[in-house]
């Protein structure tokens, strides 16, 4: 028969106990973290995800997050809607609407929103543009607006500032937002509208204008909100939570520090210094550092949705005939995560 192997200060036979009561001992933490990816842009505005996962708190909610970047709204939805991405924050577009009609994707949270007295988002020109006397929104009757897709966030931006200025916009997709900086810096494209930390750097080169401010048409706009599969918000609520829990706890780090600058100059570098790890990477700190400055947005406290923006939203992509006349703000929001505002 085998030996018992014990513990040469232990008597035969408690092994077994010790080795339970050892098990039974090891704290909660230590089980295995639930792995989710995370749809992002490199912006500014994505800020509140990044500090969630660099200081912990996914990890203290038991998630191991990996990021995957973009480069427009629509492509993030669809990877969500096929759980190649488990949560996205990004702008609603009439992609996601669509996918949420489908039962495929659920707005559960909400992220960046303009808010009064917050520097936000810019409608900016070219240079070109600039000089032809396209130097206020009411002088853009008959401008091509650059747009990643038709339903993008750019899209309604563009068309709520052209009705209420009574003018005609000409919308030019370009599916990226990088290819549409490329357009507008070389005079292909004249008016678009970003967040301040795009828009601030281009004028501060002379390559576009900044001449008006989506706030004055739009104010309480929900940018972007926190979305996920629909099953992942039916069925996997202890993991939404937890994303939405840590998600906020970024947001309100992001927001003492950029935005109420409550925390003093130490803690706002230190909040600059780890949004420079995805946004910007290409620059040196010392370059990158004003651009991401000036374009710290308000990101919703606990993730509070605006639900009259999103109303609004979805009352223009369905009167643009974008999506069908069925869908619902029932069928694009689970209202039971978050507040509502």
């Amino acid at each position: 028969m085998p030996t018992e192997r014990r513990h040469p200060f232990l008597p035969a036979g408690t092994c077994a106990l010790v080795l339970v009561s050892a098990l039974a001992a090891v704290p909660e933490a230590a089980t295995a973290a639930t792995e989710i990816e995370v749809g992002a842009l490199r912006f500014t505005s994505h800020a509140a995800s990044f500090v969630a996962f660099e200081r912990g708190y996914f990890a203290d909610e038991g998630l191991d997050v990996t990021f995957r970047f973009f480069q427009a709204a629509q492509p993030m939805a669809v990877a969500v809607a096929s759980k190649d991405v488990d949560f996205a924050v990004t702008a609603i577009s009439g992609g996601l609407i669509s996918l949420a009609e489908k039962g495929a994707a659920k707005v559960i949270g909400g992220a960046l929103v303009e808010e009064a007295g917050v520097d936000g988002q810019k409608i900016i020109v070219s240079d070109v543009a600039y000089q032809a006397g396209r130097d206020a929104p009411a002088a853009l009757d008959g401008a091509s607006w650059g747009v990643t897709q038709a339903g993008s966030s750019f899209h309604y931006m563009g068309a709520k500032i052209a009705e209420a200025e009574g003018i005609e916009l000409s919308y030019k997709p370009l599916q990226k937002t990088p290819t549409i900086i490329g357009a507008i810096k070389s005079g292909q494209i004249d008016g678009w509208s970003i967040v301040p930390h795009i828009a601030k750097p281009l004028a501060g080169g002379g390559a576009v204008h900044i001449i008006g401010d989506v706030a004055d048409y739009l104010p309480g706009y929900q940018v972007t909100v926190v979305f996920t599969s629909a099953d992942n918000a039916e069925n996997r609520r202890d993991t939404s939570e937890a994303f939405l829990r840590a998600f906020a706890r970024g947001a309100a780090d992001f927001n003492a520090a950029l935005v109420d600058k409550s925390e003093g100059d130490e803690a706002a570098e230190a909040m600059v210094k780890l949004i420079h790890q995805y946004v910007y990477t290409d620059r040196a700190y010392e370059k990158a550092a004003p651009s991401i400055v000036s374009g710290a947005m308000r990101i919703s406290a606990d993730a509070a949705l605006h639900a009259d923006s999103v109303r609004d939203q979805l009352d223009w992509f369905r009167n643009e005939g974008l999506v069908k006349d069925s869908i619902t703000f029932e069928t694009l929001v689970d209202d039971s995560y978050v507040e509502q505002k």
